[in-house]
């Protein structure tokens, strides 16, 4: 079998070729009596090829030749005359590999987004979901690049785990005892008899785990599915997501926040540069103007307040919010996007919290209020990514777990690390779902993950 060439491949060529094979799958096929018209996509690209067919070569094939029928051609590849393509395919031989029938649910050229989700085996192979596909191919790539070049190390911290990283409470169990009977002594849940000895679950994050690889290695990061059993349906949210994880030894909340800027950066630099036809198709099908946005965003300054300070802007800017502004709640959505659209007019760190709304592991300031916490907000959108300084004074750990109920038993690994050897630590965590939303325009989560998991749906 002689080997097939990407489309992709094709398109860029600078001369004819003559004799080429290439595969993939119909977009529309157009009859004429003297020549039929084929387009032809194998998903290397956005764009499809054109295949010039002689009527004779069509009425040879068994039945099945429409939309979504897959082919394998070979021909030759010359220069076309039509306007928008510069190459086509003057076909010599076709092969119908697997035909298709009237009831191929994409036929039309359009469908709603909802239409496609309940066809998610079939949905890569529109062109909405073909463009977000390969730019999340790519997006994973640029991750990885970005911290090579860095030299942090990869780590791949596990997906079960006993413990609760942010302390919601909202794993998924993982057991394999019997749901019904199980062993109990107390009349509680007897989780020694599981299999792994422990009450375990599904990971919120791989933080905790990616500080221990820190104390040793000083860069690492993690790049990885986590679960949330927050049964949540709002368009931002998802059951299974991936997360992007670094962890910095001898790294303060300063140069916590510089990493998270130069990360951001070169993701939309990444996918200004590399990504162009694809998101071309997304400036015009799905967020006008998204080639701007992510321009003004890649060359803007990233300003940075801190959360006292930005209650105080909040407080005083006169506008009408339905959530009040008090000091010691956290920022809603529209706090949010009011300090980056309209105080700010670009991308601002808010830093700072108050410790009562933040996680047990983020650094006391010594102001006995707050924590060495950021949060990334970016316009139209708000918060992006999270993060602070780690906690590593190790008495002031166990003051901090004993106040919030955590026992140090459960964690005495993560102490361990505070007990021997301990050093400033700082890290922040990108869902990758979120930043493809804000990269793409897709205003989904469920359309920017292969196979959405949420309340009520895990198929295939």
């Amino acid at each position: 079998m002689s080997k097939r060439i990407a489309i992709k491949t094709l398109l860029a060529e600078n001369q004819p070729r003559l004799s080429v094979k290439v595969c993939g799958w119909v977009r529309s096929v157009r009859r004429a009596k003297e020549v039929s018209f084929i387009a032809l996509n194998d998903g290397s690209c956005f764009a499809s090829l054109q295949l010039v067919v002689e009527p004779q070569l069509l009425a040879d094939l068994p039945q099945g030749l429409g939309t979504g029928a897959c082919l394998s051609v070979r021909g030759e590849l010359i220069a076309s005359p039509a306007e928008g393509q510069s190459w086509e395919l003057q076909v010599a031989e076709v092969e119908l590999l697997g035909g298709v029938d009237e009831a191929f649910p994409l036929q039309k050229k359009r469908h709603s987004f909802e239409f496609l989700r309940s066809i998610a085996h079939l949905r890569p192979r529109s062109n909405s979901f073909g463009a977000v596909f390969r730019m999340r191919s790519q997006l994973s790539f640029a991750v990885h690049q970005f911290f090579h070049q860095r030299n942090f190390v990869h780590v791949h911290t596990p997906i079960i785990t006993a413990n609760d990283c942010e302390g919601a409470g909202e794993m998924f169990r993982v057991t394999t005892l019997d749901p019904q009977q199980p062993p109990q002594i107390e009349a509680k849940v007897d989780w020694s008899e599981d299999f792994f000895g422990a009450r375990t679950g599904l990971t919120v994050s791989g933080q905790l785990q990616g500080e221990l690889f820190a104390t040793a290695f000083s860069d690492i990061y993690t790049f990885g599915p986590t679960f949330r059993a927050e049964n949540s349906n709002t368009s931002r949210h998802a059951s299974e997501f991936w997360m992007i994880e670094p962890e910095m030894a001898f790294c303060d909340l300063a140069g916590n926040c510089d990493l998270a800027e130069d990360f951001l950066r070169h993701m939309v630099g990444y996918t200004l540069e590399h990504c162009a036809e694809d998101l071309d198709f997304f400036d015009q099908r799905i967020e006008k103007g998204l080639i701007n946005k992510l321009q003004g965003l890649y060359k803007a300054e990233f300003h940075r307040v801190s959360y006292t300070r930005a209650v105080e802007q909040l407080q005083t800017a006169g506008q009408n919010f339905e959530f009040p502004v008090n000091w010691g709640s956290d920022l809603q959505s529209e706090h949010e996007r009011y300090l980056t659209e309209k105080i700010y007019a670009g991308p601002v760190f808010v830093t700072d919290y108050p410790k009562e709304i933040k996680a047990f592991y983020m650094r006391d300031n010594d102001d006995g209020k707050t924590v060495a916490a950021m949060d990334l907000l970016v316009p139209r959108v708000g918060e992006i990514i999270g993060g602070s300084q780690r906690e590593e004074r190790f008495a002031r750990l166990q003051q901090k777990m004993a106040a919030q109920g955590i026992a140090e038993g459960d964690l005495d690994w993560y102490l361990d690390i505070r007990r021997w050897g301990s050093c400033p630590h700082a890290g922040f965590g990108l869902g990758f779902e979120r930043l493809l939303m804000y990269l793409t325009g897709m205003e989904n989560i469920r359309d920017v993950i292969p196979f959405p998991r949420t309340p009520g749906h895990a198929d295939f």
